[in-house]
């Protein structure tokens, strides 16, 4: 009754992917936006699987992944660009699971963020 989604990447609708390190080439603004394209990329891939999101019960857990400089510490409001898109689909009940995020020293072709999830489906 589970759908697990390997790392996501910030996918533009061009297939262009968001690059660059939080806090030395672009901001935290970025980032929470990078992390939004990420959720929307999971949500297609869900839809491509499943046929409908409404298969979804509830979100079950995000890992969040950074790319940013050392000292940043501000990781979660990053990742909360993709938690906010899963309350607008599934509402707060059902679209907050628990969560990580954590800072990396880089991520696969620069991307800002990467992202993978957990879902239960409905029976």
């Amino acid at each position: 009754n589970f759908i697990y989604v390997s790392g996501h990447g910030p996918y533009l609708p061009d297939d262009s992917l968001m690059t660059g390190r939080i806090g030395e080439e672009v901001d935290m603004a970025f980032g929470r936006e990078a992390a939004k394209q990420t959720g929307l990329a999971i949500l297609s891939t869900l839809k491509a699987k499943l046929g409908s999101l409404n298969r979804v019960k509830q979100v079950v857990k995000i890992l969040g992944m950074v790319n940013c400089v050392a000292d940043f510490e501000e990781h979660p409001k990053v990742i909360n660009g993709c938690s906010e898109l899963f309350v607008q689909i599934w509402g707060e009940e059902h679209g907050i699971g628990v969560r990580s995020a954590v800072g990396m020293g880089s991520l696969p072709g620069n991307i800002s963020v990467e992202i993978e999830a957990m879902f239960e489906l409905d029976e």
